[in-house]
């Protein structure tokens, strides 16, 4: 070892990480009028992106899209919006059509958008000028090309090594503005730390629960029942209303806002939790299950109603940035069928047995606390 290397050792690789500021703001009437026109503007270079694209492959059977720029003579009115989100219509598009032929399994061919489909948004990078870039945040707003000044509630400020990449602005079914402004910094790879069996948790997925730990706990859930159960009165109370009176669009604008709590509610409660057990434990062990064929078998819809998919990749990227371990057991290992006293597998076990006897053993198992024990020991025996 030379003595430069002894005083300058190996420092960590730093790497692109990306973060995303979520905001609410608050347009005038003006400004408002000025945001819908992208979002009819996007959805226009859609779908004739998109029709041309099937026209043009049915004709040549080759696979060719477009610019935005090709359809501003027929239709001036693009002209009037930020090219910027014209631009990124047409690599979304791209992505979508490389998407589905790398993988026509899991992601299905592109398809025409409607305006009933009221998902409206759209994206704008930020460019540098010598008079300084083209969007930036301020202490009680943001400056977007085309809108000018945007009054927002800025509830976290940017880190000073973070530039900001580009804004998506959205509107919600219930009328509400967000913006999702997008920074990157570069950081140091954490230190990778050694899982041990004291220092992980396995995670069962529980119908009833969220889910049960390999410690023999479970959260405390959010009060989405009582919201549900309001839910349920606001659209019986709408289905008794004439269609297209004044009092049906008003009620109609409260299962709006009730739907958009209970996703609030949700989302609020899986970054709690997931933070909680990425800053306590140096590895978790989740089973990779396909919660929609779960559902599908168990024929109960509400598997999916508390977002544990969500839950799993939440946990993935904040036990990742700490240099924690991720690791997901194979679906078809029987965590919950196997006896943790002496490993026989009962294969006879129901689905809904939640405590069952070991037949080789005689020992009595609670099948939820069993099955996160299992997950915690086989996901330690693959990456030992």
């Amino acid at each position: 070892m030379t003595a430069e290397t002894a005083k300058n050792p190996a420092q960590p690789e730093e790497t692109t990480q990306y973060t995303v500021l979520k905001l609410r703001f608050y347009p005038s009437r003006e400004q408002a009028a000025l945001i819908e026109k992208p979002f009819g503007c996007c959805r226009y270079l859609w779908n004739k992106m998109l029709s041309d694209v099937q026209e043009f492959y049915a004709a040549t059977d080759l696979q060719y899209i477009p610019t935005p720029a090709r359809y501003k003579k027929e239709a001036p009115f693009l002209k009037e919006v930020d090219s910027q989100a014209l631009c990124t219509v047409h690599q979304n598009l791209r992505r979508a059509f490389l998407d589905f032929f790398r993988n026509p399994g899991a992601f299905r061919y592109p398809q025409f958008k409607t305006k009933k489909a009221r998902r409206d948004s759209f994206t704008v990078y930020c460019r540098e000028y010598r008079t300084g870039p083209s969007i930036y945040l301020t202490a009680d707003g943001f400056q977007m090309p085309k809108l000018g000044f945007l009054r927002a509630k800025v509830h976290r400020r940017p880190l000073p090594r973070w530039a900001l990449v580009s804004v998506t602005v959205r509107k919600t079914r219930s009328g509400k503005y967000f913006a999702a402004i997008a920074f990157k910094c570069p950081v140091r790879q954490p230190e990778p730390v050694v899982p041990t069996a004291e220092r992980t948790l396995g995670l069962n997925y529980s119908l009833n629960r969220f889910y049960v730990d390999s410690e023999g706990n479970s959260p405390d859930l959010p009060g989405v029942a009582r919201s549900k159960e309001k839910l349920s009165r606001i659209q019986r109370k709408l289905s008794r209303m004439q269609y297209g009176s004044g009092n049906y669009e008003k009620q109609l604008q409260k299962l709006r806002l009730q739907h958009e709590r209970i996703a609030n509610q949700r989302r609020d409660f899986i970054h709690k939790e997931s933070r909680r057990i990425a800053n306590a434990w140096d590895a978790v062990c989740v089973r990779d299950a396909d919660l929609a064929e779960l559902a599908r078998r168990l024929k109960q819809p509400n598997v999916l109603d508390l977002g544990f998919g969500m839950f799993r990749e939440c946990l993935r990227y904040k036990l990742e940035r700490q240099g924690k371990a991720y690791i997901a057991v194979d679906r078809f290992a029987p965590a919950a069928k196997t006896c943790r006293a002496c490993g026989c597998v009962n294969e006879k076990l129901d689905a809904h047995d939640k405590v069952w006897t070991c037949p080789h053993c005689g020992a009595e198992i609670s099948r939820e606390v069993n099955a996160a024990r299992n997950l915690r020991d086989m996901g330690l025996a693959q990456i030992a």
